[in-house]
Formats: structure tokens, sequence, C-alpha cells
């Protein structure tokens, strides 16, 4: 290992969720010692089960809304429920998770020296007025509508991300995560491959809202790991925001109608009313990540639906049926 690619100690937040554990192994396959912490309110140890083993990984149950005392070289901050079925479950702790966590976490890396990476979101783009949205976009949020306990909880943690550089000197890297979709979705998260995949394979219908036209743009999630990975390690100054995300875009109908082909469902597609403040354009321009990071995504959407859909496909139906109790005498 070079000079360059050192072994560090890195804190992953929300080190069991879905995008979480995968860069869990991607930290671990090059060589670094991993502390893994997580709440479990939408993590599960069956995410990381397989990594509990190696000697340079070690887990943590822990909610970042409280302080956290640990010695670290990087940080990257995922914590936080990221699809509208858990965020809205409980949106005071949302924003909670979003703001103190960030709060407690910049105050570690303070302590530490530590780099630190925050995970926000595509949603602070709101309910876009520009298309492409480019990092410089301001946004059209609802502050006061059902998503804005992410949405501005997520803006918030942005601000005082690039508050505490500017008041205190840290090293800070943000990255705006377009969806992103592979193995390790929850079924019951409600995000619309997860929805789609599952429905399809039990062969339900696939709900549209609206007429299915808005348009939606879907990363796998070893592209996206290997974008958050080259933000933090990005040259000094390189603070973001930077957008990481596929910007091959296409409408939720043509979504639908790719996962029933590739699945062989006779699934039926039903429309339903469109909910409060879903947008109906989200698309990254990914020109800064590629001008910065030279990051672009490589899997196209057929190839890591196809691998989801194996994932889904294990998870739903590998499940060996427990054994009938014996019976009495």
């Amino acid at each position: 290992m070079n000079a360059m690619n050192a072994s560090k100690r890195i804190l992953v937040t929300g080190g069991a969720g879905f995008l979480g554990s995968h860069l869990c192994e991607k930290l671990l396959a090059d060589g670094h010692d991993l502390l893994c912490v997580d709440n479990f309110f939408t993590g599960a140890k069956n995410n990381i089960i397989h990594l509990l083993d190696d000697p340079h990984f070690e887990l943590l149950r822990h909610d970042i809304t409280f302080s956290l005392y640990v010695e670290v070289d990087e940080i990257y901050n995922l914590a936080c429920p990221a699809s509208p079925i858990h965020y809205q479950h409980d949106p005071v702790q949302t924003t909670k998770t979003s703001v103190h966590g960030a709060i407690n976490m910049l105050g570690l890396a303070k302590r530490t020296g530590a780099k630190i990476l925050q995970a926000s979101t595509s949603e602070v783009y709101g309910d876009p007025e520009v298309h492409p949205q480019p990092e410089t976009y301001r946004g059209n949020v609802n502050p006061i509508g059902p998503r804005a306990c992410y949405d501005e909880g997520k803006r918030c943690a942005e601000t005082l991300f690039f508050d505490y550089r500017r008041q205190h000197g840290i090293d800070i890297r943000v990255a705006r995560i377009f969806n992103t979709y592979g193995p390790r979705m929850r079924p019951d998260d409600g995000r619309v491959i997860s929805n789609f995949i599952v429905r399809a394979l039990n062969g339900e219908p696939l709900t549209l809202y609206g007429d299915g036209s808005q348009t939606r743009s879907f990363c796998y999630v070893d592209d996206l790991v290997d974008g958050l990975v080259r933000l933090m390690e990005a040259p000094d100054g390189v603070t973001g925001p930077v957008n990481l995300g596929n910007p091959r875009e296409l409408s939720v109908r043509q979504l639908a109608e790719t996962v029933l082909r590739l699945t062989g469902s006779r699934s039926s597609l039903e429309e339903a009313p469109l909910p409060e403040d879903d947008p109906i354009q989200r698309c990254p321009d990914t020109r800064l990540a590629k001008e910065k990071l030279d990051w672009r995504p490589a899997i196209e959407l057929e190839d890591g639906l196809e691998m989801t859909i194996a994932y889904f496909k294990k998870l739903l139906f590998s499940i060996a049926p427990k054994p009938a109790p014996p019976p009495r005498e």
C-alpha cells in the first residue's frame, strides 16, 4: 500500500444501511480500519454480518443525535432515513438526525482533525424548476410540507458543514446523492425500484403515481460508492456540493415496463394520485463530478436491475420454511 492509500481509521455513520454497507465493503477492501455506527432504525445487521469477522471492522450501535467520542481520520456521515415511508414515520427525529447529527459529527471532526463527508441529497432541489439540476441551483422546496423534515434537514446540514469550514477550518466534502439502487435495498422502503421489483416478483400490480410520465434517473450503488470515495480523496479545496447520480433520464412508466420485462412478470400497471410535493423531474447535471473527480457512472440500468432483481429473488424466495413442531404425546 503506497503513501497515498495508507490505512486510515474511518467512521461510517449509517454503515449498516443499504448505501453504508456497500461503502464499508469498499473501504475495507481498500485496506482501512472501519468503525460502522448505526442505530438500526432502517439499517440491518444482515447487511454487514459478513463483515463482522474481519479484524479491521467494528460495529457500534449508536444514535448520532448523541455525542460520540472516538478517534478517527475520516468520517462519512450517511446516517438518516432516506425513503419517504421511513423519514415521514418520525419526522421530528428525521430532522434531529440531519441537524443534531451533523453538529455532533462536525464536532468530532473538529476535535480529531478528521476529514468529513456529508451524504446530502437531490431532495435539496425540491420540485426543480431547472433541469437537469446543477449544483448552483438553489432549489424549490416546500419548508412546511410532509417531505420537509428530510429536504430541509439535509439543507440545514449543508449549511452547518460550510459554516464549520468557514468558522473552524474543517476539511469538508458534500455529496448530493440522486436516486441509487442495488442489492440490500429494503423491500418495504417504498422506493420506486424496490417497490416495482418486489411487486412484479409477487405478481402484484405496479402503481404509477399520476400517469407515470414523471422522470427519474437511477445510479447503481457500486458507481455511487466509487463517487463518494473519489470525493473524499479529492485534493484540498474540492468541498462540493457535487452531484452524484446517473444522468440517464427515463419516465417512471418506462422503468415499470423495463422491470416487468426483466422479471418476466405479468403484473398489471395501475394509476394513483401523485403524492404531495412529489417532484415531476429529477436528473443530475454531473459535469462537476466529471471535471473534479473524473467520475461517471459505468453500470447500465438494465445490468444493475438484473443484479438487483437477483438479490430480491433470493431474499423473497430462498427463505427455508421453519420445521413443523414435534407432535405432542
